[in-house]
């Protein structure tokens, strides 16, 4: 007999983890259908976008899209496979689809990735249980509808909450928190999540042996210089960081009335100025004032001269002077100024101008920069692809009947003006935009040329054509330039 000393409790079996499943998923109520070619062409209503040529096996697999395929189910080396991947990533190279990660108990979202960016593919960036992290500055957790999501300036998608604990470990990683300790005290902790977040630069993976303090260790020097609303303001205000909608689609037509094109007078004493008007001839300047007005529609069988081009940038942009001031505190650097033909908030002149010549006489098509201290034209190789999306942007903005002889891009050094100003940096820097366009339209104007300034700008594409980092130098404003098409008599 066995005494009870030597009957040993029975041994627990540890509970395999199994990890969340990411899967891409069909976006707004889109269908796949095969057409009777054998492409396969994907549908909203009447909307449909043509994918090509696909085999009806990969057809049967892309049927699971509408509820979510694992993306590790089609990673294979087969042809099968590929030609799935194929299909994929022209999906969401149109911006069709989300991603959700899954939980493999229950079956719920424990969140939906919603991209934000073209092309965008969810990766995942490894961590270990000694590395530091800490979410971003730059990261935000708000409603939208009846949703909870977390979105950032920097990310490339933003974050549908599926899980209510999940804003646990977020309201946690405020702090600095080592992974262990997070598996460790966190019942929510997922580690699929974190890698995705991680990768999307939602989280910062901190070295702890640097001195520096969370604001530079956004793990770019650049950064230093935005203010969290300045720089969400920039990417949620133009195109290319947001798939919100933008632009002239009367969102709240069906819910208030338009106000009146003037305001109702207030009550009280008036004292009518027209009476103090006289009869003196209007000045060239009033003149200017009262025929300036927006042209969208140019001739192209008379474009604009180079020999005008150069007239105008120099009585708009050119620099007409530089100085330097003494340093503003004690131990602080001297800083350059320069005097141009607009005015600029602080003398800071940050505006940077960008032309996509598609029709003037005397210059070849392309992208070029303005050099406004030297008076000159630089050009930057852009592809034929790019400077085409840009120009046809600006005509579908416009909503013209063609392309702008001459587009020119307002690019702003950012940290020129948030250098020194705190909260009002890019408020200010929108400021300049608009002294400056009207500058340019008062300019085209006596010169008998034509003008419009354009509400929206791609700030991921002028990032691919120049090579510079949206937050670094960006776009802030657009206006179209050329020789105006005269009315028919």
């Amino acid at each position: 007999m066995k005494s009870l000393s030597s009957v040993r409790a029975p041994q627990k079996t540890p509970t395999r983890k199994i990890a969340p499943v990411l899967a891409a998923r069909l976006s707004h109520d889109f269908s796949l259908r095969m057409q009777a070619d054998g492409s396969i062409a994907t549908f909203l209503g009447d909307y449909s976008v043509n994918l090509g040529q696909f085999s009806a096996a990969a057809m049967d697999r892309a049927q699971d899209l509408t509820a979510g395929l694992p993306l590790a189910s089609f990673a294979g080396k087969g042809a099968l496979g590929r030609e799935v991947t194929t299909l994929v990533k022209r999906l969401a190279r149109q911006g069709l689809l989300e991603y959700r990660l899954r939980s493999p108990r229950n079956g719920r979202d424990v969140v939906v990735i919603e991209p934000q960016i073209s092309e965008y593919w969810p990766k995942r960036a490894k961590l270990g249980n000694d590395d530091t992290v800490v979410l971003s500055r730059f990261a935000y957790l708000r409603r939208r509808g009846d949703e909870m999501i977390l979105e950032s300036p920097r990310a490339g998608a933003l974050f549908r909450i599926g899980d209510p604990a999940i804003a646990t470990t977020l309201a946690a990683l405020s702090q600095p928190r080592k992974i262990g300790t997070l598996r460790r005290e966190t019942a929510s902790f997922n580690l699929e999540l974190l890698e995705l977040l991680l990768e999307s630069q939602m989280l910062l993976k901190l070295d702890t042996r640097s001195g520096h303090g969370l604001r530079t260790n956004e793990g770019d020097g650049d950064l230093v210089l935005w203010d969290f609303h300045d720089l969400v303001f920039h990417t949620r205000s133009t195109e290319g960081r947001q798939a919100n909608p933008l632009g002239g689609v009367f969102a709240y037509a069906g819910v208030v009335s338009p106000l009146p094109a003037v305001r109702p007078p207030w009550h009280g004493n008036k004292i009518d100025l027209r009476k103090f008007s006289t009869a003196a001839p209007i000045s060239p300047f009033a003149t200017l004032l009262h025929e300036r007005h927006s042209t969208r529609d140019f001739d192209d069988e008379h474009p604009i001269s180079l020999a005008e081009l150069a007239q105008f940038l120099s009585a708009t942009a050119r620099v007409l002077s530089e100085w330097t001031s003494e340093p503003y505190f004690d131990g602080g650097p001297e800083v350059t100024y320069s005097t141009r033909p607009y005015p600029s908030a602080g003398s800071a002149y940050e505006l940077e101008l960008y032309l996509a010549v598609c029709n003037c006489e005397g210059l070849a098509r392309g992208l070029y920069h303005y050099d406004a201290g030297n008076h000159a034209l630089v050009a930057i190789s852009a592809s034929a692809q790019e400077l085409q999306a840009l120009l046809v942007a600006a005509e579908f903005a416009m909503d013209a009947p063609g392309p702008p002889q001459i587009l020119i891009t307002i690019a702003a050094r950012f940290g020129r003006v948030s250098w020194k100003y705190s909260s009002i940096a890019y408020s200010l820097i929108l400021k300049n935009v608009g002294s400056m366009i009207q500058t340019f339209y008062l300019a085209a104007t006596d010169m008998g040329l034509g003008g419009c300034a354009i509400g929206s700008t791609n700030i991921d594409l002028f990032a691919r054509m120049t090579g510079l980092d949206f937050h670094v130098e960006g776009p802030v404003g657009q206006f179209a330039l050329g020789r105006g098409r005269k009315p028919a008599p």
